[in-house]
Order: structure tokens, then sequence, then C-alpha cells
């Protein structure tokens, strides 16, 4: 199964939400590029954010970028398995 371009954007956008603070948003400014502009468009779509252009994660938000964070962790990680 290969991913999309479009969703390493979306998972980008997910991984810069500060989980041990919900309360702190993001905001995708007008310059920014179409790509991202697009990703942070479609994560609202899904009812990830609760704006069009960031603002803050919704429950379903958190719950996928909690499970986008520690994938990035998994993957990054060098032991051969960080569950040990």
């Amino acid at each position: 199964m290969e991913i999309p371009d479009n969703l390493f954007e979306e998972i980008e956008l997910l991984n810069m939400y500060k989980l041990d603070n919900v309360s702190e948003g993001l905001k995708v400014h007008h310059d920014a590029s179409p790509e991202r502009i697009d990703a942070i468009k479609r994560l609202h779509e899904k009812d990830l954010t609760t704006l069009e252009d960031g603002g803050y994660l919704t429950p379903l938000g958190i719950l996928a970028a909690e499970h986008a964070q520690a994938l990035i962790t998994i993957l990054r990680s060098t032991q051969k398995d960080p569950l040990k």
C-alpha cells in the first residue's frame, strides 16, 4: 500500500500539535505552502481540528495525533523492539 503525499502532510501537521497541552492549537497562515493549507483543511473536514486553518484538536484529532506521534517515535527508535 503506497501512502500518498497528501497523507504525509496531514501526519506532519498532527505531529506539530503538543499533546501535553491540548489547549495550545496551531494556525496555518495564508502564506504557507498550498500543500500545507490543503492538508489543514482536510484535517478540519475529517473533524480532527476545530478550524479550517488549524485551531485545536478535537477529541478524534487528539486520538489521531497520539497515534501519529507514537508511530513516528517507533519508527525513529534505534531499538529493535522499543517495548522491551
